[in-house]
């Protein structure tokens, strides 16, 4: 934290309390969110290919064809979020995905499974924006990277304990007369409703209406927030309007862009190099040494970005948290491919996901910055919207080039040319934006240290 600034008693209890009741529960959310999107991939191997005949471009259609619903709605979804409240919003987007997901259970044919996909798209629209929107609402600028990076956790832990989950369900074969690949969806379903109606009762849409606040902490929060808006109310930064035609936000699209085109690369193709090890390195590992291996860099970027986090708190959100990650990133995928042994490998490889894991959470304190209400909410859900775009399109670039190259080569460089361009852009985000309007990018978090501590 800025050494001109030392909160209160009532300050770090606020903070504290914010950080023990509302972001543990919203990044269970997030984890059964990222867990129900990603379970066809532990059923198509598992069963599903084989009991519905689907063959590999059909299995391809039916875990891209989520992406069409999902990236129409997030703009609107955060909208309504913003209008009826996050406490409702996130609970009935919950419960909806939970119902669909449930579905999978009996799904009997390839038109089936491609209509349950595009609704689980629909469905799931707006979540993440919605809890990045939500949470941001709840602390002050100086706070959020803090608060993001708590709530990131959930994300790589989905991948140290998702699959092994995963496959304690489909190890269930039998259960109920299902196949196994039908008691996982079965099993991860089920928590994704009875959260989702938890959430309705459990989450509050503003710190004033919070009981689990004394009054000196409600009345700290809300002139903190009122204060903050009130600031970027003067460029009218608060409509819908605003964040369509604000150019940094469209920057900051790119930006983001390029981070998940290297997350959704990483995750995608993790298993098949590791996969590759054997005729590679001329070595042997069993199932569950694999999904050990391909856990193992995520959980060493979680710790990294809980401690490059707290230096952004202590510091304040400097260009350079978010471009040095980047551009470790850009120059770490293509190394990987160049290492001798297979923990030389892992080691490069945990370093790409650090420097990814460590930007985004500090990335996302950035539209709230300038922007607040409706703005905001349509920023955050754009920005997210054009990041499952390079979703998509990791994928199917990689693959492409793979099989025009025979390796993974040109793939990674690609990866690596995303992350630097999303380096240099946030350089020249934080250098060249109109002066009148950087007040409260990046280096407006600086201005909100001091004026807290004057308070």
């Amino acid at each position: 934290m800025n050494p001109n600034h030392e909160a209160s008693a009532v300050e770090r209890s606020a903070i504290r309390k914010i950080c023990l009741r509302l972001v543990p529960f919203v990044a269970l959310m997030f984890f059964i969110n990222f867990l129900d999107r990603t379970a066809i991939s532990f059923a198509g191997p598992n069963g599903m290919t084989e009991e519905l005949g689907l063959h590999v471009v059909q299995f391809g259609l039916a875990s891209g064809i989520f992406f069409i619903g999902y990236i129409l709605l997030e703009v609107p979804s955060n909208l309504a979020l913003h209008r009826y409240g996050a406490r409702r919003w996130l609970a009935r987007i919950m419960v909806s995905w939970g119902i669909v997901s449930l579905l999978f259970t009996w799904v009997s044919n390839v038109e089936g499974l491609y209509i349950l996909r595009l609704l689980l798209g629909i469905a799931e629209a707006g979540f993440f924006p919605g809890a990045i929107f939500f949470l941001s609402a709840w602390v002050p600028g100086r706070y959020r990277s803090k608060i993001l990076s708590l709530f990131y956790i959930a994300q790589p832990l989905t991948v140290v304990f998702g699959a092994p989950l995963a496959a304690w369900f489909i190890n269930q074969h039998g259960l109920f007369g299902l196949s196994g690949w039908r008691v996982m969806f079965l099993g991860v379903s089920i928590p994704a409703i009875v959260v989702g109606l938890i959430a309705w009762f459990y989450l509050i849409d503003k710190p004033k209406d919070a009981k689990w606040l004394t009054a000196e902490e409600k009345a700290w929060l809300t002139a903190e927030l009122e204060h903050e808006d009130a600031r970027k109310s003067h460029t009218a930064n608060h409509n819908l309007g605003a964040a369509l035609a604000n150019g940094r936000v469209w920057v900051l699209c790119l930006i983001y862009f390029g981070f998940i085109y290297g997350l959704y690369a990483l995750a995608f193709f993790l298993p098949t190099i590791i996969g590759g090890f054997q005729s590679q390195f001329n070595v042997t590992f069993s199932v569950m040494e694999k999904g050990l291996i391909t856990g193992a860099p995520y959980l060493v970027a979680t710790v990294v970005m809980i401690f490059w986090s707290r230096d952004v708190t202590r510091r304040g959100c400097k260009p350079w948290h978010i471009a040095i990650p980047a551009l470790v990133g850009a120059v770490s995928v293509p190394v990987a491919l160049f290492m001798d042994s297979p923990l030389s490998t892992m080691l490069v490889i945990s370093i790409t996901a650090s420097a990814i894991f460590a930007a985004l959470p500090n990335f996302w304190t950035l539209p709230t910055q300038f922007l607040s209400g409706a703005a905001a909410a349509a920023a955050v859900a754009l920005i997210n919207t054009l990041g499952n775009v390079a979703g998509f399109s990791a994928g199917y670039i990689t693959g492409i080039l793979h099989d025009k190259t025979g390796d993974y080569l040109v793939p990674m460089m690609v990866v690596g040319a995303f992350m630097l361009l999303s380096a240099l852009l946030m350089l020249f985000l934080s250098r060249f934006s109109h002066p009148g309007q950087q007040t409260n990018l990046l280096n407006g978090h600086e201005e909100n240290l001091k004026q807290a501590g004057g308070n």
